[in-house]
């Protein structure tokens, strides 16, 4: 197979740049991350694997090996990896085997230049050494891949040294499975030390075929440089960052539960006042704030200031007939009503239009149906309280001014019957009403 690094790196390239795209679809961050990076290192190139397996030289020795990658962080767990290496392995017969068996193969040595390796690995960061830290210093890795590498052995026989395959670079597949330490120094720039063993896909990596799979490892130490601004997404640590953001909701949840309490507090002090305003002792229909004359005796008839009539209430035969100018007074009314924000005290703006109501109640002996509605803003129980008291506040004032407390009814809904939609401020400014039904 006589691919060259050339032909391997475009399809790298393409996979880091769509998988890049892909990231950028379903990830978001409050601030930048850094998630490119490029890397340079050097090392030690040794042709076997401490994992096991047979070697085919007893003396296998350590060269100096380089090599450059492109890096791609995707999550602070994933990233991809484009490596490239390049260097010597070496080795030879002259010391036996550790087992103390001698090799006696016709190869004494040999001497493989290295002249390109390219691989695309995925890097798995493993955990962070401190889970309620939102950056950490040190992160351990593991990685694996697939790529391509170019060599030339050199074997000596005898007494005779000559290349294994001349003039001819052999290209074999390699799977590189590797495991480093990296070391934030700054934003910019982490240490690295990783150590990465290559399984090759093929027998003639020493010149020597004996039936199985060549291996080599690369022990290797370098610089990281990220690119961009912000702090490095492979450090970043979502569990140290999630457990802030729960930290400073459970704070502001208390902010909002004692704003709670003082406003619940508040319409305690509210229903206090509203049941003083409103206690009736002797059960006339007349507050005592307004009754005139206390402790009427129950079922005595009164007037607007709760005290008994002298004349018995005329007995209403004929048929009550509303006029449009009659609505219209009602209306106006019902248009003009407001209340203190909260309260079911009737703002004075109010009183002249309930001024003229009380008058045509009077003047036509008409009965009058009071209901007091409210938003959906608030318990449910407390919006039932309110709607009631702002209609006998209504009342209550409406018989001050000389009208007949027992032909005026009032009652609360609370917010059970809306007229427009709650999911507006105009919405729940209609729903908060008292509407008036003369009858």
């Amino acid at each position: 197979m006589k691919l060259r690094i050339l032909n391997f790196l475009p399809v790298a390239l393409a996979g880091l740049f769509i998988g890049s795209t892909a990231s950028a679809q379903t990830t978001t961050s409050a601030e930048p991350m850094r998630s490119w990076s490029v890397g340079v290192n050097a090392g030690v190139l040794t042709p076997l694997s401490p994992l096991g397996g047979k070697n085919d030289f007893s003396n296998n020795k350590s060269n100096f090996g380089y090599g450059l990658y492109i890096k791609k962080q995707f999550t602070p767990y994933f990233s991809l990896r484009l490596d490239g290496v390049r260097g010597k392995l070496k080795g030879d017969n002259s010391e036996p085997f550790e087992s103390g068996l001698v090799n006696n193969s016709s190869v004494s040595a040999f001497d493989t230049q290295l002249s390109y390796s390219g691989t695309l690995s995925a890097v798995v960061n493993m955990f962070n050494i401190d889970m309620f830290k939102k950056e950490n210093a040190l992160q351990l890795y593991a990685s694996a891949g697939a790529g391509l590498a170019g060599y030339q052995p050199t074997i000596t026989t005898g007494n005779v040294t000559r290349e294994y395959a001349p003039d001819q670079t052999i290209s074999e597949l390699i799977i590189p499975v590797g495991v480093g330490a990296k070391f934030r120094l700054s934003d910019a720039v982490n240490f690295d030390l990783g150590w990465t063993v290559n399984f090759v896909d093929g027998d003639n990596l020493d010149g020597v075929y004996r039936g199985g799979n060549d291996k080599y490892n690369y022990a290797y130490a370098g610089l990281e440089f990220a690119l961009g601004k912000g702090k490095q997404l492979a450090f970043h640590n979502p569990v140290a960052a999630t457990y802030d953001e729960a930290l400073a909701a459970k704070n502001t949840a208390n902010a909002l539960k004692s704003d709670l309490d003082a406003q619940k507090a508040e319409n305690a002090k509210l229903r206090t006042e509203m049941n003083d305003l409103l206690k009736d002792t002797d059960g006339d229909g007349v507050a005592d704030k307004l009754d005139k004359c206390a402790g009427t005796p129950a079922g005595t008839v009164v007037d607007g200031s709760g005290c008994p009539l002298k004349v018995p209430a005329p007995q209403v035969t004929e048929r009550v007939i509303v006029t449009e100018a009659d609505r219209k007074v009602v209306a106006d009314a019902i248009k003009n009503l407001e209340f203190d924000l909260g309260k079911s005290t009737i703002r004075s703006k109010s009183y002249a239009t309930l001024n003229r109501v009380a008058a045509l109640l009077m003047e036509k002996n008409f009965s009058l149906k009071l209901a007091g509605h409210t938003d959906n803003t608030g318990s449910d129980a407390l919006n039932l309280g309110l709607s009631k008291d702002r209609a006998e506040s209504v009342k209550a004032y409406l018989v001050s001014q000389g009208a007949n407390a027992s032909r005026i009814e009032a009652t609360g809904y609370g917010e059970a019957q809306p007229i427009a939609t709650n999911n507006t401020a105009a919405g729940r400014q209609q729903n908060r009403r008292v509407e008036f039904t003369l009858y």
